[in-house]
């Protein structure tokens, strides 16, 4: 994504938004993980310390949209997470760049139960 000014020019990587979007989803209630797009390839390694392989963004016209695919963590309430999910990323990502977000689509890809002892 570039911006074009009077004093030159701005330009964000995709991998730069993929962080901001990773690190807002991590911070999310409910959430353990991002996966891949294709989550019966990266079943091995999903929970890896690649956090960005979760995120597939668009950007056209100084516009973007955000496709997250996450792991929930099983007993909470699934709508509620990717509620949660959705508005943080769309908050984080126009605060950091300034720049409207379309849309945050989120995929809910697997649920993990944690442990009890």
């Amino acid at each position: 994504m570039t911006e074009q000014q009077a004093r030159g020019r701005i330009e964000v990587s995709p991998a730069a938004i993929s962080t901001i979007v990773s690190e807002a989803v991590q911070r999310c209630y409910g959430v353990v993980g991002t996966v891949p797009k294709n989550f019966a390839s990266g079943l091995a390694d999903m929970l890896s310390a690649d956090r960005k392989r979760g995120v597939v963004l668009q950007v056209r016209n100084h516009r973007i949209t955000i496709d997250v695919y996450v792991v929930v963590e099983y007993g909470t309430r699934i709508a509620t997470v990717a509620e949660s999910v959705k508005h943080v990323v769309k908050y984080q990502v126009e605060q950091a760049l300034q720049l409207p977000v379309d849309a945050v689509n989120v995929h809910v890809q697997a649920l993990r139960v944690s442990d009890v002892d």
